[in-house]
C-alpha cells in the first residue's frame, strides 16, 4: 500500500467529519510504506465508540486494514507517537 497525498486527504476529511481534532500517522505506513500491510492512526477529538465506528467505516472506505489509537488520555505510547509520527491534522 502506498501512502500518497490523495489517501492522506481522504483519511483527514473522513476523520474531520467525525470531529477529529488531531490525527497522527505512525508505524509501517509512515516508515516503510512499500511494505505496509495496514495504516496506523492516532486520533483525538472523537469520543467513545464513535472513534472505533469511524475507524471501521474508514477501513471499509480505504479497502485497507486500519489500526486506531486514541491520543487521550496520554500514555508513554501516545507520547512516542506524537514524537515520531507525522501530524496529519
Amino acid at each position: 500500500m502506498t501512502m500518497n497525498q490523495t489517501l492522506i486527504e481522504k483519511i483527514v476529511d473522513f476523520a474531520k467529519r467525525y470531529g477529529a481534532t488531531r490525527l497522527i500517522l505512525f508505524g509501517s505506513a509512515l516508515e516503510r510504506p512499500e511494505d505496509a500491510r495496514d495504516i496506523d492512526i492516532a486520533c483525538d477529538g472523537i469520543q467513545g465508540w464513535k472513534l472505533y465506528e469511524m475507524a471501521a467505516r474508514l477501513e471499509e472506505e480505504l479497502g485497507a486494514p486500519l489500526d486506531i489509537v486514541p491520543l487521550s488520555p496520554p500514555t508513554r505510547f501516545t507520547r512516542f507517537i506524537e514524537a515520531k509520527g507525522k501530524i496529519l491534522l
